[in-house]
């Protein structure tokens, strides 16, 4: 276990997680913390061992967005335009990389904090837990790509309103939209979303998961037609693939599957 510039990484077999760990600040993030997120989640996607990765925050938070120190900052002094920021690539981390990442939501969400849980591929969230997008009540956009996410996840009407409003909503209001799969008693969040991410990591091969991740963002933009006629072209290539020969093993021979590694890149 390792904690460097607010992120505590820690690996239980095939399973990683990651929690935001900054109590002076209620795990609020600075530059040098997403950028930690991002490479850390980049690691894990390298990693052959590690075939799953849950994100979690310490204490009663779970990320209530950037400092708003920093914001103060900004405020005094605007950063030129055309800058070529690039901080979005570790707050969508958990979008880009091949391995599946699951969010454990154990409290306050919000602003980036909740993109960075919008990017996940799973979302767990204790019962209670509150959530925000925060951007309108500061003054500021829908950042980060948000706009374009948060439909994908709950429609285009809710994320009008959750965005244009800014409004405080419950974990038990984010199930209800389909923003989350899972709420759960706080007590129970760390085990429930380790045992999901040890499930995936067990049955589901990673270069199936890697492959559907990549789906799910190329084929959004594709008609029906175009979408299917990509997905054949790659479940012929897949007849080809050692995971389909273990899988079909592992089912007859009713044992867990021992799929081979997937390496990032």
């Amino acid at each position: 276990m390792s904690i460097v510039d607010g992120v505590r990484y820690a690996a239980d077999g095939p399973v990683a997680t990651l929690t935001f760990d900054k109590p002076d600040r209620s795990n609020a993030m600075d530059v040098p913390m997403q950028a930690r997120y991002g490479g850390l989640l980049r690691e894990a996607d390298a990693d052959p061992s590690v075939r799953a990765v849950v994100v979690t925050g310490e204490g009663k938070a779970f990320c209530p967005g950037a400092d708003l120190g920093l914001l103060d900052g900004i405020a005094a002094a605007p950063p030129a335009s055309g800058g070529g920021h690039e901080n979005f690539r570790d707050v969508l981390a958990a979008s880009t990389v091949g391995i599946p990442v699951v969010a454990a939501i154990n409290g306050g969400c919000a602003g980036l904090g909740f993109v960075i849980a919008c990017s996940a591929d799973v979302r767990f969230a204790a019962a209670g837990a509150k959530f925000t997008t925060a951007f309108s009540r500061r003054g500021l956009i829908a950042e980060y790509g948000i706009a374009k996410l948060l439909p994908s996840l709950v429609g285009e009407g809710r994320a009008r309103d959750l965005l244009l409003s800014g409004r405080t909503f419950t974990a038990e209001q984010a199930f209800d939209y389909g923003l989350v799969q899972e709420v759960v008693p706080a007590e129970e969040l760390p085990l429930r979303t380790h045992a999901y991410a040890t499930e995936l990591a067990t049955y589901s091969a990673p270069r199936s998961m890697a492959v559907m991740k990549e789906q799910f963002t190329r084929e959004a933009s594709l008609s029906l037609e175009e979408a299917a006629r990509e997905a054949t072209g790659l479940m012929i290539e897949s007849f080809g693939r050692p995971e389909l020969a273990e899988g079909l093993a592992s089912w007859n021979e009713r044992r867990a599957p021992e799929f081979p590694p997937y390496p990032a890149g």
